[in-house]
């Protein structure tokens, strides 16, 4: 599932399985050799910087999609 199709409301177990099923679909999406040899843009590491610095430093910070 593509970051931008992911259900905003995760925080119920329904939105939560659904989300955790998202992110495994990614990470399996992410693991296969012909898209680890793909360059990433930088504004899109830029971004993920961003966001993991919202989520170190605040457990309640928003959490932004990040779009390519």
């Amino acid at each position: 599932m593509r970051p931008e199709r992911q259900p905003r409301n995760w925080r119920s177990e329904a939105g939560s399985r659904l989300w955790l099923s998202g992110l495994i679909a990614a990470m399996e999406h992410a693991e296969r050799p012909e898209v680890r040899r793909e360059p990433v843009a930088p504004e899109i590491l830029k971004a993920l910087r961003m966001q993991l610095a919202l989520t170190a430093s605040s457990p309640s910070a928003p959490v932004s999609t990040l779009r390519h």
